[in-house]
């Protein structure tokens, strides 16, 4: 489950004891998402975008919008039009 760590400024999502995040910055009514990481070893298995994911909905359910300031969330946002109300 991606949660929202406020104290670092990233959504975060733990698997297999190591943790991907999104580090953000906030703006009026927007999140920036300004790069995404996962670890090296669990690259090349959706974890990026299933923390993408659970970010946009967290976005979604608190009525702000997103700015893809990442190549890694905008690549997402284009794939994924489902998204695309979140987009600012």
């Amino acid at each position: 489950m991606v949660r929202n760590n406020t104290a670092l400024g990233r959504y975060e999502l733990d698997i297999d004891g190591a943790v991907a995040f999104a580090n953000y910055r906030l703006a009026p009514g927007k999140v920036i998402i300004t790069h995404t990481e996962t670890p090296r070893a669990l690259r090349g298995r959706g974890i990026a975008s299933q923390l993408v994911q659970g970010a946009l909905e967290q976005i979604r359910a608190d009525g702000a919008k997103v700015v893809a300031g990442c190549s890694f969330v905008a690549d997402y946002l284009d794939k994924h039009p489902e998204f695309s109300d979140v987009a600012a």
